[in-house]
């Protein structure tokens, strides 16, 4: 999906997309950084929108991993499904539904969750739970992470983490964007 399409979808459903720009490479290098690809099995990304994530992710994986995206937007889960990649499963349902979806595709727990999800955007009750389970789901001294920008849930995950959350910034993006890189 290019810049100007995503830029239309992202005004059309703002609330779900939590911004009207792509994330930058800059910024998708960023949240990579601190997984160790050599070891994971399984990573999670919440609201994968155009992708670009997910290919940055895609470029790094071991063949023995498995990335399992949830996008519950039409037109960014179109976009997705155009990524041909064997080691990727796409699932057009709300990232609430973590672990039915691990069980579905026959794993327990996730080794890593990469969230783009606009928190703030998304109703308390629907934000605490997503939180909830995406810790429920993950194998201890596992990764989440989660850009946002601005600070407004660092003291949630550092609730939900036990305070084993450090903060990156990543100037290069529009709007910059900060980093929570969080451990179980």
């Amino acid at each position: 999906m290019d810049k100007l399409n995503f830029f239309r979808e992202a005004i059309r459903d703002i609330k779900t997309s939590g911004t009207i720009f792509p994330s930058s490479r800059f910024l998708s290098r960023r949240i990579v950084k601190n997984i160790d690809f050599s070891t994971v099995k399984v990573i999670v990304e919440f609201g994968s929108g155009n992708g670009i994530i997910t290919k940055e992710i895609l470029k790094r994986i071991q063949p023995h991993t498995k990335l399992i995206t949830f996008e519950i937007n039409e037109k960014f889960f179109q976009s997705l499904e155009k990524i041909k990649h064997s080691q990727l499963i796409i699932e057009k349902v709300s990232a609430e539904d973590i672990m039915p979806i691990l069980k579905k595709h026959g794993f327990e727990k996730a080794d890593c969750i990469i969230s783009s999800l606009p928190l703030t955007n998304i109703p308390k009750e629907i934000s605490d739970k997503i939180l909830a389970n995406a810790y429920e789901a993950m194998v201890d001294d596992s990764l989440y992470v989660q850009y946002q920008y601005s600070l407004t849930y660092y003291k949630k995950l550092k609730e939900v983490f036990n305070d084993k959350v450090k903060l990156s910034f990543e100037a290069f993006n529009i709007p910059p964007a900060f980093v929570y890189i969080a451990q179980k």
